[in-house]
């Protein structure tokens, strides 16, 4: 008896001792891995920040002796989400600025910015996120009610897209534009002889560049603030879309002293200086930094007609909108980047832009390729032009909830006919087989679980339309977790180390309050972020 009771403690010190080490073992869970299968484990453990193992619980804890058990409770985890296109230093900056989204009338608006001046009565007043298209006068508004309320001080109110401006005469008159101050790839509005304060596109930059620059400690103060909101909504990963150098170089140093944990790939803005740098020096990696891409600006946005179309906007006759720089100078980059590492990533909007860039790309890319050259929302595209995508292996980067924000005047820009064009995302993953989904915030909300929501219901947060939104173009719920995760890493040539639970990779992951790939699709949105980790350590926890 004795020796019996010997033997069995010496195999379960033998046991104890063969035991592979981690650092954090997760039970109990569904975990939705990504993999090539789609495949569901129930525990995955963790070292170094990395994922060594995923699989049936027991057999996990039986391989791994962990320094940290994390029981999920039956909880779901998906991989961290990845919002393969939005403007994060833009957002944070909007956190200095007066909130305009969501305003129902001019008049609201004129009322937030009333009360953000009053409490903050010195330098100028910047502004972002109204939109015409939801006031009951659907027009842009000018700068009479401004001049008024502010005669001396300079007013900068971006339109939610931020392709079109209001500013009063206080900042006219210091920027010095006048109704010429475009070199013909934007405009500024002009009525009975006199400027109204409205500017589109590439006249914007006349009075934006003489708006002083902020406080470096206010910029991190909210930089560190959207990084906050990222990690509640469960985003482990962004793509910047058009930065500076400068801006650039200010997230480096946070993420290099660790004040940034977010993983960032940064699209440099299209400028002589970021691409004599990032042909230089790209692809550039440093800790959770990427730089490898170089974002162009094909033409403007449908909503303030800026898009680029082939034909009269259906609301406005004899207007098709315009493209930024005239095609040559797409080709030249094409030519310029061609030989390169370094990604072409360009807004196209229009379906004359996304053309004009489609085969501007063909042209040098000569046929199937991985050089993974993106069009940055490919929102209007002609039905005759989507093989450019398969043929050239053009990735099309997509927002889903672009689609239901735009749905209630989409067909009045564009007519019944080509609004069946737009916004085409299950036509376009045909195309390629994979596509990378964004949420463009501020531009829509940060949310992804509403990305994920009009993927695959195309409807608002409200339920409208009750049959969704050109239905035929909706994703499957598989189709829009891998462009929230894996696509999107992929979109980035990240794949080799994000966008999945798989051994080797790092141990990006998110708890979720319920399971979004089973849950009905009235309660999705209904779904919490519980938990979100970066690297295998604890990054945001919700409330109790």
């Amino acid at each position: 008896m004795k020796h019996s009771s010997l033997v069995a403690l010496a195999f379960i010190l033998f046991a104890c001792k063969s035991k592979e080490p981690a650092d954090l073992l997760v039970r109990n869970a569904v975990i939705y891995t990504v993999d090539t299968g789609f495949r569901v484990m129930q525990a995955m453990a963790v070292t170094d920040g990395k994922i060594v193992a995923t699989g049936p619980e027991k057999e996990l804890m039986a391989r791994f002796s962990a320094k940290e058990e994390l029981d999920a409770k039956g909880g779901t985890i998906v991989p961290g989400f990845n919002d393969a296109h939005a403007h994060f230093l833009g957002y944070a900056s909007s956190l200095r600025t007066v909130d305009l989204t969501g305003a129902k009338s001019w008049d609201e608006a004129l009322a937030r910015v009333r009360d953000f001046a009053a409490k903050n009565p010195k330098g100028w007043i910047i502004g972002r996120g109204w939109d015409q298209n939801d006031w009951p006068v659907k027009i842009y508004p000018d700068k009479s009610a401004l001049d008024r309320m502010f005669p001396d001080r300079p007013v900068f109110l971006e339109r939610v897209d931020g392709h079109a401006v209001l500013v009063n005469q206080a900042a006219i008159k210091l920027s010095g534009i006048t109704p010429a101050s475009t070199d013909g790839g934007g405009s500024v509005e002009v009525k009975n002889g006199a400027m109204t304060g409205i500017l589109i596109d590439n006249a914007i930059s006349g009075v934006s560049k003489v708006i002083p620059e902020a406080d470096t400690a206010a910029v991190i103060a909210s930089i560190l603030a959207a990084e906050r909101n990222c990690l509640a909504a469960g985003i482990t990963s962004i793509t910047d879309c058009g930065l500076s150098l400068p801006e650039m170089r200010l997230l480096e140093k946070l993420i290099t002293t660790n004040r940034l944990s977010l993983k960032l790939n940064v699209m440099l803005s299209d400028s002589e200086e970021n691409i004599d740098w990032i042909l230089k020096y790209g692809p550039y990696e440093k800790g959770n930094l990427l730089v490898r891409s170089v974002k162009f600006y094909g033409d403007g946005a449908l909503g303030s007609r800026g898009a680029c179309l082939k034909h009269d906007y259906a609301d406005k006759p004899g207007w098709k909108g315009f493209l930024r720089k005239d095609s040559a100078y797409f080709a030249a980059m094409a030519g310029l980047l061609a030989g390169s590492d370094i990604q072409m990533c360009t807004h196209a909007i229009g379906d004359s832009a996304n053309k004009v860039i489609l085969q501007v790309y063909a042209n040098v890319l000569k046929g199937r390729n991985d050089k993974r050259w993106r069009i940055e929302h490919a929102q209007v595209v002609d039905s005759i032009d989507r093989r450019y995508f398969g043929d050239y292996s053009i990735i099309p980067s997509v927002q889903p909830t672009h689609a239901t924000s735009d749905m209630y005047w989409a067909e009045a820009r564009l007519g019944a006919t080509r609004v069946k064009t737009a916004y085409a995302f299950k036509d376009l993953l045909g195309q390629v087989s994979w596509m990378p989904l964004g949420t463009d915030f501020p531009v829509e909300k940060i949310d992804p679980l509403r990305t994920f929501y009009a993927a695959v219901a195309r409807k608002d947060t409200a339920g409208y339309p009750a049959g969704g939104f050109q239905v035929e173009n909706a994703l499957s719920r598989q189709e829009a977790l891998r462009g929230m995760t894996l696509w999107a890493a992929q979109g980035s040539f990240e794949e080799g180390t994000k966008g999945s639970l798989t051994p080797g990779k790092v141990a990006d992951f998110v708890i979720l309050s319920q399971d979004i790939m089973k849950a009905k699709e009235d309660q999705i949105l209904t779904t919490r972020i519980l938990a979100t980790f970066i690297n295998g350590k604890p990054r945001y926890k919700a409330p109790q």
